[in-house]
C-alpha cells in the first residue's frame, strides 16, 4: 500500500519545502492539476529534480491528444501520468503508447464517470497500470465521499486501484479495508499546522487499519452541517461565498457569542412585537428568528422576549429593527444581533407573517436557510447549497491554519501569500 501527497494549490518553492518535511513518510508524489495548469511541465521538472528518487505523478488528466501530452510530462520526469476514463479508448491507447516508450505509468481517474467499475475493467483490458476512484472536490463540498463504489472497483480489476478525494487519518484505513493499494491525500496533510504529523498519522492508520480522529479536514452533510458551521467564522464563509451573504450594519448586542442554526423568518411592523414572539413558540431548538422591521424603532424584541426564547433552547435573533434590555440580554448569554439600540418599545398589533421570504441588507432570506453570528456580523447561507458552504468555509479555515503556521515559523503574510508575483512592475 502506498501514501501518494497531492499538491494542488501551493507555489512550487512551497511544494518542495514541504515535500522535504514529509518525504520519509509518503512514498510518491503528485502534481496537482491546478499547479500543472499554473507552472506548466516545468513544475514537474523542478519537483522531479528535488527528490530525484521519490515516485512523481503528474496529474494531467488528459482528455484528448494522450502520446503528445503524455510526453510532455513523462520528458519532464513524470513517472505517472493521469488520463481521464472519459477519454476516447484512442486517447487512453495513445498515452499508454507514450508511457510504454518512456518506462512510465498511467492512472486512469475514473472522476465523472457513471459505471465506475465497468468502465475500470475496461481500461485494465487496454493496459493502464492503475485507476483511481475519484472524488472531485466539488463534490466533496456537497458531501460526496469515495467509498460507495471502491470495493466494486477492486473486485472487478487486478491492477492496482487508487482513492482520492477527502482522504484523511479518519477514513484512510477504510480506503484500505474496501481495496485501495493507494490511497491520495492533499489538504490533510498540506493544509495542517503540522504536517510530519499528520502524515504519519495517515500512514499509521492505513497500516493499523484504525482511523485516528480528526476534526477538520472532514466534509458534511445536510444532516451534519451544524459541526462545520460550528467550527467556522463569519469571515471564513463570507470567503467561500465569495464575498456575498452577509448582513451588513447588524452588530452583536453580546460581543463574544456564536451562533448557528436554520432561519424561522418574520416579517412586522416597525415596534410591532407581536409576530416577533409568535415566532418563539414557532422556531425550534437550535433554529435562528430573523426579523425584519424595515429597520426602525420602536424596538419589538427585550428581555423578557430573550427569557422565551432561552426556554425555547432557540439559537439566537437577528434584528432588522430595534432590540432594548440590552443590559438584561448581555447579563443572559444570548445571541441578538441588531440593527437599532433604543429604550421605546412599541406595542403588539399584529402585523406582518411568520416563515416568508424577507430581506434584510439586500440580501434575500428565506425559512430553512442557516445564519451564522459572530462577532464581525451575521452571514446567510442559503439552504439549497448550505453544506456546500459550510464546506468550503472548513477549506478556507484549513488553509488559513497552514499559512498561520508559516507566518508563526518566522514567515510573514506577504510571502506566504505570495503577493509580489502577481503585482504590475510597470
Amino acid at each position: 500500500m502506498k501514501l501518494q501527497l497531492a499538491f494542488d494549490f501551493l507555489q512550487v518553492a512551497e511544494i518542495i519545502r514541504l515535500g522535504g518535511q514529509v518525504a520519509d513518510l509518503i512514498d510518491q508524489v503528485e502534481i496537482g492539476t491546478p499547479v500543472i495548469i499554473r507552472d506548466g511541465v516545468e513544475a514537474v521538472r523542478r519537483l522531479k529534480a528535488a527528490f530525484p528518487g521519490m515516485p512523481l505523478v503528474a496529474d494531467l488528466k488528459i482528455m484528448d491528444g494522450g502520446e503528445y501530452e503524455a510526453s510532455l510530462a513523462f520528458e519532464a520526469g513524470a513517472d505517472w501520468v493521469t488520463v481521464l476514463a472519459l477519454a476516447d479508448q484512442v486517447t487512453i491507447a495513445q498515452a499508454l503508447k507514450a508511457a510504454r516508450s518512456y518506462d512510465g505509468r498511467i492512472m486512469v481517474d475514473m472522476i465523472g464517470v457513471t459505471d465506475i467499475a465497468g468502465r475500470a475493467a475496461a481500461v485494465e483490458a487496454l493496459g493502464a497500470d492503475c485507476v483511481c476512484v475519484h472524488t472531485a472536490i466539488d463534490v466533496q463540498m456537497t458531501g460526496g465521499d469515495p467509498f460507495d463504489i471502491l470495493r466494486q472497483v477492486s473486485e472487478a480489476v487486478e491492477i492496482p486501484v487508487a482513492c482520492a478525494g477527502g482522504v484523511n487519518s479518519e477514513p484512510a484505513a477504510q480506503a484500505i479495508a474496501h481495496g485501495a493499494s493507494v490511497v491520495i491525500v492533499g489538504g490533510a496533510i498540506i493544509k495542517s499546522s503540522d504536517a510530519n504529523k499528520a502524515a504519519g498519522e495517515i500512514k499509521d492508520a492505513m497500516m493499523t487499519g484504525v482511523a485516528k480522529s480528526t476534526k477538520l479536514y472532514k466534509r458534511v452533510d445536510d444532516t451534519t452541517i451544524r459541526e462545520a458551521l460550528e467550527m467556522v467564522s463569519t469571515a471564513n464563509i463570507s470567503d467561500a461565498m465569495h464575498r456575498f451573504g452577509d448582513l451588513p450594519g447588524l452588530r452583536p448586542v453580546v460581543p463574544g457569542l456564536k451562533m448557528a442554526g436554520p432561519v424561522v423568518t418574520v416579517r412586522t411592523y416597525p415596534g410591532d412585537w407581536a409576530k416577533p414572539v409568535e415566532a418563539i413558540d414557532v422556531a425550534g431548538p437550535g433554529e435562528v428568528i430573523i426579523i425584519d422591521a424595515l429597520g426602525q424603532g420602536p424596538a419589538m424584541w427585550g428581555e423578557l422576549a430573550t427569557h422565551s426564547a432561552i426556554q425555547r433552547g432557540i439559537a439566537g435573533v437577528v434584528s432588522e429593527g430595534a432590540v432594548r434590555d440590552t443590559p438584561e440580554i448581555r447579563e443572559l448569554r444570548f445571541p441578538v444581533w441588531t440593527r437599532l439600540i433604543m429604550p421605546t418599545a412599541g406595542e403588539p398589533k399584529g402585523f406582518g407573517e411568520i416563515n416568508v421570504p424577507i430581506k434584510v441588507g439586500g440580501i434575500l432570506i428565506h425559512p430553512g436557510d442557516w445564519a451564522v453570528g459572530d462577532d464581525d456580523g451575521v452571514v446567510i447561507l442559503p439552504k439549497a447549497r448550505a453544506a456546500e458552504f459550510a464546506n468550503r468555509a472548513m477549506d478556507v479555515l484549513e488553509k488559513e491554519n497552514r499559512l498561520r503556521g508559516e507566518i508563526n515559523r518566522g514567515s510573514t503574510l506577504s510571502q506566504v501569500a505570495y503577493l509580489e508575483k502577481w503585482e504590475k512592475t510597470k
